[in-house]
């Protein structure tokens, strides 16, 4: 039998050491400032890895329906109005649009009133002193309301309940120019009214509105652009319903169908401002102003199937929600 006999001669290397050191994963500070880093091991660093992903704030999809109308308006030419005032004074929300004092809408009930500061005083007083007449006396081809109207009703200050406030204050701005230029506006911020809260309403919302003033405008004009505005949304089955509103004459209801509730639905409102609104603004004769709005959450709650509003905006809302939800690309489907 052959034996094969091996033999090792073993001595103490440069790394040798008697107890097994762990190798550093960071280089910290009181390594560098004490000198200790000098006698410490390191684990290799492997670039090819990924590294922990930093916290980071979310998205809410309010925002991304927003940025996708946004986009549309921009599209199609539009201008974005200022709409940073979430507190307007009665005449601005309501006594500008021609809308009378003693309307329902006008009670504490609609709407929010502020207590301090609990009134308004700056107005461009001759332009008041028009819609007051407007308003009490006629004008204008119109009989008026015939009423007693109060500078202290108008001066009450609110939430605003709509957006429109906004494009009434832009249009008197245009017709304070010297010449007359045709302007698309467009808006889409908060507003807020007194509603019964439930799973289709809350106390605030956002409201989408576009305002379109030329010369000679139509009814056959605002049906037109309507059109082109929610064919770029992927709606394209619209029908319109006469309607009313106080400012607004003639007012269409707009109506889309809907392809999973296989019925029409109610998604925005439209009209051609009337000239009490306009007229004592300073525009001219034969100047129309033609504007149609929607609210923002109703379309935001069907692309992202939420049924109850209420987890979609509010202090119940899961957080987890906001962070796990995809990007936003409108479609055939939303409506």
């Amino acid at each position: 039998m052959n034996i094969k006999l091996n033999i090792f001669h073993i001595t103490k290397g440069t790394e040798f050491k008697l107890k097994l050191d762990k190798p550093e994963a960071d280089l910290t500070p009181e390594m560098i400032s004490s000198g200790s880093w000098r006698t410490k091991t390191f684990k290799p660093f492997n670039f090819d890895a990924l590294g922990v992903p930093p916290t980071s704030g979310h998205l809410h999809p309010l925002l991304k329906v927003r940025s996708e109308f946004r986009q549309i308006f921009l599209e199609m030419g539009f201008t974005e109005m200022p709409t940073n005032n979430f507190i307007e004074s009665s005449f601005w929300n309501f006594d500008s649009l021609f809308q009378p004092q003693q309307h329902p809408a006008r009670d504490a009930h609609d709407t929010f009133f502020i207590s301090d500061p609990a009134t308004a005083h700056e107005f461009p007083m001759d332009y008041l002193e028009r819609v007051k007449k407007v308003h009490s006396e006629g004008g204008y081809g119109s009989q008026g309301y015939k009423y007693d109207w109060k500078i202290e009703e108008a001066q009450k200050n609110l939430l605003r309940t709509h957006t429109t406030a906004v494009s009434a204050r832009m249009l008197y701005k245009l017709a304070q120019q010297k010449e007359f230029r045709p302007v698309k506006y467009f808006s889409i911020d908060r507003v807020f009214r007194n509603e019964t809260l439930d799973a289709t309403h809350l106390a605030e919302f956002h409201q989408i509105e576009g305002v379109v003033a030329d010369y000679g405008l139509t009814l056959g004009d605002l049906m037109g652009i309507i059109y082109e505005f929610f064919k770029k949304l992927g709606i394209e089955k619209l029908r319109f319903k006469p309607a009313y509103n106080p400012y607004t004459e003639p007012s269409m209801e707009i109506f889309s169908y809907h392809e999973g509730l296989k019925k029409w639905v109610e998604i925005g409102n439209s009209g051609v401002f009337r000239p009490e609104m306009l007229l004592p603004m300073g525009l001219p004769q034969d100047v129309q102003v033609i504007a149609w709005g929607l609210s923002l959450e109703r379309p935001t709650m069907i692309k992202y199937g939420i049924d109850n509003i209420r987890d979609l905006i509010g202090p119940k809302v899961n957080l987890q929600m906001i962070y796990d939800n995809p990007l936003c690309r409108l479609d055939k489907k939303i409506i």
